[in-house]
């Protein structure tokens, strides 16, 4: 491989989840993007939205998580899709919790590899129901690359649902 292929290569992998696609992180943000429009355009397609946002999100972090309320609201919400049976209203409850602005802080450090499948994994389905299963695939991947971290999303959810009161 020569320098200007090297180049090629390296300008071609997105340096936030390191999925490889033409020019990089902006060629990342593009397959989001076309995915997030077929999601608002077809019912089918656009009932597991919140997660696809959730996991890319995940994987964006220093563009889709500058606060510790969009940390927060991201953390959360993939976990309450992947272990929730009520995640509409449990995801319902921790918006309206965070609108309150509660203090939190998004931790220093997070997870510089955050799992294996990427958005492209998501672009190349070839209908709805291979689509849904792919974005949770890919959800549970993120989730787990973001193990540090479950203790809070637990504490965060029991916090915005009152069960930290309980205890």
């Amino acid at each position: 491989m020569n320098a200007s292929e090297n180049r090629n290569t390296l300008n071609d992998v997105c340096v936030d989840c390191g999925a490889i696609v033409a020019e990089g992180k902006a060629g990342c943000l593009k397959l989001f993007e076309e995915i997030l429009a077929r999601e608002f355009s077809d019912y089918r397609y656009g009932k597991i939205h919140r997660l696809t946002v959730d996991a890319y999100s995940l994987q964006h972090p220093d563009a889709y998580m500058r606060s510790g309320k969009s940390f927060a609201a991201h953390l959360t919400g993939i976990y309450t899709a992947l272990k929730y049976e009520d995640a509409l209203n449990v995801n319902q409850t921790m918006q309206k919790w965070l609108s309150t602005n509660p203090k939190i802080e998004k931790p220093a450090l997070l997870p510089k590899q955050r799992g294996n499948l990427t958005i492209t994994f998501i672009h190349s389905a070839v209908d709805a129901n291979e689509h849904s299963k792919r974005v949770r695939e890919w959800a549970q991947e993120v989730w787990s690359a973001w193990s540090e971290h479950h203790a809070l999303a637990k504490q965060l959810i029991d916090e915005a649902t009152g069960e930290s009161n309980k205890r």
